[in-house]
């Protein structure tokens, strides 16, 4: 028997997608809270390296280590992924995305951060190329990381999620999202942080309304599951109950 099998409940596995520049560990209230209520919470190690590449791998995830309905949430970049990988499995029920990205097929996330304004790539990231497949990888810079990753928590928490942080490589940015967008056909939610400086507010709004989204907004940055836990639980919790 699968070790996350849910066959003696009704509650569905809550799969957490973390986005670029950090792993999952600012969902740790998040999942506290949500495992108080019942729900079991895994997350998903998310590649950082190719658009199709972690979204297949998310499909894989998926098949091998989910048993029973699912909800997917995605942050940021991870919203194009749950959007992508989520047709692939028939117990994905439900969506949420948290400050994230809603692509469209052929959209790319640069197409979509660019919405707000142009995108200046050397004042935000340190750029480490890597051998062998002409790509780099993208660090964000201390000062872009405070001013736009986790604007509004402590001195504390952003040393510690900077000094974390995961990159992401140039292509994951620019490749477009593939066909078949759960989206359209899965109901799903949206948490919207007023004050984020990563997504603009108004691009997260038309996202959320193309994507017919349940919205909630609350006062926080780009990192609205570590201001407002218990908001984005609450999110969760009403696409569990679809």
């Amino acid at each position: 028997m699968n070790a996350l099998d849910q066959s003696t409940t009704a509650k569905p596995t809550i799969v957490v997608v973390h986005g670029a520049w950090s792993d999952a560990s600012p969902f740790n209230a998040v999942r506290d809270i949500l495992a108080a209520d019942g729900f079991t919470v895994v997350n998903f190690a998310n590649p950082l390296r190719s658009l199709a590449g972690d979204t297949e791998y998310l499909a894989s995830f998926l098949e091998t280590r989910t048993s029973g309905p699912v909800v997917l949430v995605g942050h940021s970049y991870g919203g194009a992924l749950i959007g992508g990988a989520a047709l692939s499995h028939p117990d994905v029920k439900s969506l949420v995305y948290v400050n994230a990205f809603v692509p469209e097929t052929g959209e790319t996330i640069l197409e979509l951060s660019s919405k707000a304004g142009p995108v200046d790539a050397g004042a935000l990231f340190d750029q480490a190329p890597f051998p062998g497949d002409h790509n780099v990888d993208l660090y964000l810079k201390a000062g872009a990381f405070a001013g736009g990753f986790t604007n509004g928590l402590s001195d504390e928490q952003t040393a510690t999620y900077f000094a974390s942080q995961r990159p992401i490589t140039y292509g994951a940015l620019s490749e477009p999202a593939g066909a078949g967008q759960a989206w359209k056909a899965l109901p799903s939610w949206y948490v919207a942080g007023t004050e984020d400086h990563s997504i603009a507010l108004s691009t997260q709004l038309w996202m959320a309304e193309r994507a017919g989204s349940t919205l909630t907004e609350v006062a926080a940055g780009h990192l609205s599951m570590v201001a407002e836990p218990t908001a984005v639980a609450d999110a969760i919790k009403k696409a569990a109950a679809v």
